[in-house]
This record gives C-alpha cells, sequence and structure tokens, in this order.
C-alpha cells in the first residue's frame, strides 16, 4: 500500500503457485463477508485514528505527569537547599551583622539623644530667660503705671492751677481792656 514491493491483501493468505479457495471464489457470500471485513480493515487503518491519538494520547499524559513530577521534585529539591543554605550560612552571617552594625548604631542613637537633650536644655533656658526677662519688664512697666497714675492727680493739681491763674490773668486782661473801651467809648 504504501512500499514499492509486493502487497498482500490483508486478512487473506497469499497464494503462491496454484489458486487458491479462497481466492477463486470472489462472488461467493464468505469471500464478500472477508472483503467487507478487509475494507474495515482498511478503512480503521487508514482513516481510523482514534486508537492511534488514543495511545499518543496516553504516552504524553504519561511522559508530562512523569515530567512534571520531576520538574516538582526538582523544585522542592532547589527549595530544600536554599533554605538549607540559608539557615546553615545566610542567616548566621546576618546575624553577625546585625550585631556589629547594631552596636555602631545604638552608640550613634545615644549620641543623637544626648546632642538632642542638650539642645533641649539649651531651649529651656533661654526660654526660661525669656520669661524673667518678660516678667521683670512686665512688673517694671507696672512700677512705672503705678507711678504714672500716682504722679497724675499732682499733674492734675497743677494743670487745674495754671489753668486758673490763667483764667484770672484772662479775666483781668479782659476787665481791663474793658474799662480801656468804656474810656473810649466814652469820648
Amino acid at each position: 500500500m504504501s512500499g514499492g514491493g509486493t502487497e498482500t491483501p490483508v486478512g487473506c493468505e497469499t497464494a503462491q503457485g496454484g489458486g487458491s479457495k479462497k481466492r477463486d471464489s470472489v462472488g461467493t457470500a464468505g469471500s464478500a463477508h472477508l472483503i467487507i471485513k478487509d475494507l474495515g480493515e482498511i478503512h480503521s487503518r487508514l482513516l481510523d485514528h482514534r486508537p492511534v491519538i488514543q495511545g499518543e494520547t496516553r504516552y504524553f499524559v504519561k511522559e508530562f505527569e512523569e515530567k512534571r513530577g520531576l520538574r516538582e521534585m526538582r523544585v522542592l529539591e532547589n527549595l530544600k537547599n536554599m533554605v538549607h543554605e540559608t539557615n546553615e550560612h545566610t542567616l548566621p552571617k546576618c546575624g553577625e551583622t546585625m550585631q556589629d552594625n547594631l552596636s555602631q548604631v545604638l552608640q550613634r542613637l545615644q549620641a543623637a539623644n544626648d546632642s538632642v537633650c542638650r539642645l533641649q536644655q539649651k531651649e529651656q533656658e533661654r526660654k526660661k530667660i525669656h520669661n524673667d526677662h518678660l516678667i521683670a519688664s512686665k512688673k517694671q512697666h507696672l512700677l512705672q503705671w503705678e507711678d504714672f497714675m500716682k504722679e497724675q492727680p499732682n499733674k492734675r493739681a497743677e494743670v487745674d492751677e495754671e489753668h486758673r491763674k490763667a483764667m484770672e490773668r484772662l479775666k483781668e486782661q479782659y476787665a481791663e481792656m474793658e474799662k480801656d473801651l468804656a474810656k473810649f467809648s466814652a469820648f
């Protein structure tokens, strides 16, 4: 069927030399049955690929599952190796590095804390001096205000006295002016 040699019919015996009974009786019912059977086999081999595909599918699934299982095993093995290396090498190294750097960080933090405390103390002293100065200024202003208010009645009395004297001078001046005016109006 597909080669270049002699082909043997499927499901039939080959007759070499003389004729065979099966080959000679082509027109009988048994031979028709054999021909149909042969045609069915030919048809299934040439056109019906389900058994082959099913076999290939089973093979592929089997290989896929085996490869997947091997791949998962490799992934798990890699994870196990990574965890082991982390536990054995990386964690101790990180712990040592952290201890070394942590002491330096602690010293730096302590120095920064001391600096902040000094700055805060200076700021509190500056605020205290400023508040003391404000309180002293306020007291001084209150004393000045009290002195000012004590002087007010005296100054008011002086101003009132000056005003009274000025009023008397003006009255005297107007009285003289009226006298002078009365002298001139008599003419």
